[in-house]
């Protein structure tokens, strides 16, 4: 099992298209997830060991939690998606076309010239850890893994993708790799 919590809110990134783009948050909302996140640990038993992304976001916590003796691993695999040239811009500058284009073959197509909902399947199916795990996400890898823990079939528009978890949010999730899921075995195009 994996728990994933996903990262405390970003400071100034009211519509903006936010995926790689290293955004602060504030030193307070990050310090009171990272005490969360260790109570919830103290309380499962869970080993002391945070895997987080390197953008700020997630990282902070795990910063907060080495300070307090945890081990904090960042791993690249747990970055939210990259929206390419999108990245930072606000969505109303982002031409309608090129939104409408990725909204209806949401699965296939790179927004910004980034990279694919796909590729980051394949990087949220990939990962694994030790049983039991503590990560810091981001809401587009949650909605991956849980995706695919699900067996449900490939979002084709974005109209089939949910709603992302809360700032702070916790989900229990698979620990094992699911990339040989009968979904998607080949991650075919």
């Amino acid at each position: 099992m994996i728990w994933v919590w996903r990262h405390p809110r970003a400071a100034a990134c009211e519509g903006r298209c936010i995926g790689t783009t290293d955004v602060p948050v504030d030193r307070r909302k990050t310090k009171r997830l990272a005490r969360r996140v260790q109570r919830a640990a103290r309380i499962g038993g869970l080993p002391r060991v945070v895997f987080t992304s390197g953008l700020q976001r997630s990282a902070g916590v795990g910063r907060w939690l080495r300070r307090w003796g945890w081990v904090h691993r960042i791993d690249t695999a747990l970055t939210e998606l990259d929206f390419g040239d999108w990245e930072g811009r606000s969505w109303v500058s982002i031409e309608r076309a090129e939104v409408d284009t990725w909204c209806a073959d949401f699965s296939r197509v790179a927004p910004g010239g980034g990279e694919s909902l796909r590729t980051m399947f394949q990087r949220a199916a990939s990962w694994h850890a030790a049983e039991p795990a503590v990560v810091i996400g981001h809401a587009g890898w949650m909605l991956a893994r849980r995706w695919l823990q699900e067996g449900r079939e490939w979002p084709t528009t974005a109209a089939e993708w949910p709603a992302s978890p809360r700032h702070g949010e916790l989900w229990r999730l698979q620990a094992r790799r699911m990339d040989n899921q009968v979904l998607c075995p080949e991650f075919p195009d």
